[in-house]
């Protein structure tokens, strides 16, 4: 095993030893082999790294990894000097195209699938514009740099109606380019700032850590500070490039790296373009959904499975401050594990409106473990989409965020247990086959079905498709949890068909057992599948508690009721999160024992049990601070194993 040196102070033509090391780290991407490692030292790298191989196995991959102590950046920006003041805080510099190569970021607009145009969002850029390491605001014209009453307004999340921008004073920085035949111009409007006098970078590549090439796999990213990339929108149906990622991999590891300001997504674990490229807008002959269905098909051709993909681990990251996603993914993040990573500030400029935005947005969740993650001031928390099934979320904080966890057109099994849920719109299930167990459930629930568009199922641990149905809603399992009663506001805009509300009474009307849908689905007098329709799946509920503000289902009668309406307030102090909730005499510390897959229905459609990926029985036996429960103990509901009545002050990282 040989380790390789790269210093801002080496040389390319050097031998990449300690003594004589490389400059760029792209040299020594390009001569690391299997069990090599590359030590980065400190400095800022403005470069692309793409890897030419990976390693062999877990035991033999190629790490890069910044020197012990050091902070090292790697950047897709450039800093730009020359800038001319034009008045009224204005000031403009002329690029020349050749900084760009074929990829001018300022000459590319953020388009796709599932892209939403508004009146009230006019085309953006994947440019950007950095003051001292912050990105500005993109402006629709010149004019508006001078505009002394520059709108402080943007677009809801989910609506695409106007809502309140969170830092008035940030939109005040803004730019606008022209892109002309031999140089980009570039106005931004710096106010008081002088930016010759300052730090002002643009972004100029579309990645910072990727391959070019598909199966370079069994690479470790360790320790870097990665920022400012032009990475292009990344719905499901294209290519999904992040500003670091696999490219269509297996086995990386990215772990303890500061990555913030990708214009639209940082970490990709996503799809390639050969199983289809924002088909649905380019030909308009199908609808995006038709697409994404094929794909799903495409890739197990090109070798869709355990064997080839997948497998990552993303890991006590410190991810902020991006358009579109922290971590983003279709098909290619099978049997990976996200975990421990801090993730804010996602999509919350709202520069552009689609629907594929989500501090973790995954498409194919297969056997993925999203466990221990603080998620929070996002547009939306975590959003699981197309085939959910075997997918783990515990150990999340999720709080202040403007939803927190959207599980969408799934079948299940996945269980969702030891969340902490404290956003105003809490839960949205439009799936089937989920477990919510132990959960923290402060704000609004929404429960829907989804007949018009069916989706894949799989074999348990695997990507074998299996067949596909549509979401029917219910077929779910709730036991454990604390729904307390939120501040009663609707959590959508006026004209949204869902009216969600604290509590599970949206599952009011679906039968309590197996045996109970059993009986509504036999009648002889129809047809084979006629006799389906219509019938809700059942649910299966016990050992909730609900505040005086929540709606229990009718069939949880024997869940425990308060006679208050507890208010969950959370706060940082440093890497800690403290959660204060002061709970009535009534509240049980002795409610519900641990939870086993043995203890949960089958999942109706899949057949499947609630199994780890190895095939064993799941098991909810440890809370949200990481403290481990005794499975011949009782604790009470919700995610913390010492919670009381009275007032609790629970503190973790």
């Amino acid at each position: 095993m040989t380790t390789f040196h790269v210093a801002t102070t080496g040389s390319d033509l050097a031998e990449g030893g300690a003594d004589a090391p490389f400059r760029t780290i792209g040299r020594a991407a390009r001569v690391a082999m299997p069990g090599d490692a590359v030590e980065v030292h400190e400095g800022v790298y403005r470069e692309w790294v793409r890897p030419a191989r990976g390693g062999r196995d877990d035991r033999r991959r190629i790490t890069y990894a910044a020197a012990a102590g050091e902070h090292v950046r790697i950047t897709g920006s450039e800093r730009v000097t020359g800038w001319t003041a034009e008045g009224s805080g204005v000031w403009s510099v002329r690029v020349p195209n050749a900084l760009f190569g074929d990829w001018n970021p300022f000459a590319e607009e953020v388009a796709g699938d599932w892209v939403v145009p508004s009146a009230d969002a006019p085309t953006r850029h994947l440019g950007d514009v950095y003051l001292n390491g912050r990105g500005f605001y993109e402006a629709a014209s010149r004019a508006e740099l001078d505009d002394a009453g520059i709108r402080t307004e943007v677009l809801d999340d989910w609506t695409g109606t106007v809502d309140a921008v969170r830092d008035p004073d940030q939109t005040r920085f803004r730019w606008f380019a022209e892109v002309g035949e031999g140089e980009t111009t570039i106005w931004a409007a710096f106010h008081d700032v002088d930016p010759n006098a300052e730090l002002v970078e643009i972004n100029v590549r579309r990645q910072v850590f990727s391959p070019e090439a598909h199966g370079v796999d069994f690479i470790t990213v360790r320790g870097f500070e990665l920022a400012q990339a032009a990475t292009p929108w990344a719905p499901p149906t294209a290519d999904q490039p992040g500003l670091i990622g696999p490219n269509w991999a297996r086995g990386w590891i990215i772990e303890g790296n500061d990555i913030h300001d990708a214009k639209c997504s940082a970490v990709s674990l996503g799809k390639e373009r050969s199983t289809g490229h924002d088909f649905a807008t380019e030909r308009r002959d199908k609808p995006g959904y038709q697409y994404q269905l094929e794909s799903v098909f495409s890739a197990r051709q090109i070798g869709w499975d355990a064997e080839h993909i997948g497998s990552h681990i993303v890991r006590d990251n410190r991810i902020h401050d991006c358009g579109q996603n922290a971590v983003v993914g279709h098909l290619g993040a099978v049997f990976s594990t996200i975990e421990r990573n801090r993730i804010w500030n996602i999509a919350i400029k709202r520069e552009f409106f689609g629907h594929e935005i989500a501090g973790i947005k995954l498409h194919a969740a297969i056997d993925v473990v999203i466990a221990g993650n603080r998620i929070h001031d996002c547009s939306l928390g975590i959003w699981l989409d197309w085939q959910t099934q075997g997918t783990r979320i515990t150990r999340n904080a999720l709080y202040a965020n403007s939803r927190d966890l959207f599980v969408e057109v799934s079948h299940g099994p996945y269980v969702a247990d030891h969340n902490l849920f404290a956003s105003r719109a809490s839960l949205e299930v439009f799936s089937q086959g989920g477990a919510f167990l132990n959960n923290l459930v402060a704000g609004t629930v929404a429960v829907e079905p989804v007949v018009e568009r069916p989706t894949p199922y799989h074999r348990p641990h695997s990507t074998q498709v299996a067949g596909y149905a549509a979401i029917l809603g219910g077929d779910d399992r709730w036991i454990g949890n604390l729904f307390l009663a939120g501040d009663g506001q609707p959590a959508y805009g006026a004209g949204s068909r869902r009216s969600p509300e604290p509590g599970t009474a949206a599952y009011d009307g679906h039968p309590q057992s197996m045996d109970e849908y059993l009986e509504r689905v036999d009648d002889p007098s129809l047809g084979d599948h006629e006799r389906f329709a219509g019938v809700e799946q059942p649910v299966y509920l016990r050992d909730n508690v609900y505040a005086a503000g929540a709606r229990a289902y009718a069939g949880d009668a024997a869940s425990a009721r308060l006679d208050a309406d507890p208010v969950v307030a959370v706060r940082e102090e440093g890497e800690e999160t403290v959660v204060e909730i002061e709970l009535p005499a009534g509240f049980a510390p002795d409610a519900v024992g641990v939870v086993t897959g043995d203890d949960l229905e089958p999942v109706r459609f899949v057949g499947a049990q609630f199994e780890d990926p190895d095939g064993s029985p799941i098991a909810a036996d440890r809370d949200l601070t990481g403290a481990r429960k005794d499975r011949g103990a009782a604790y009470p509901a919700g995610p913390f194993a010492a919670l009381a009545a009275g007032r609790n002050a629970i503190r973790f990282v």
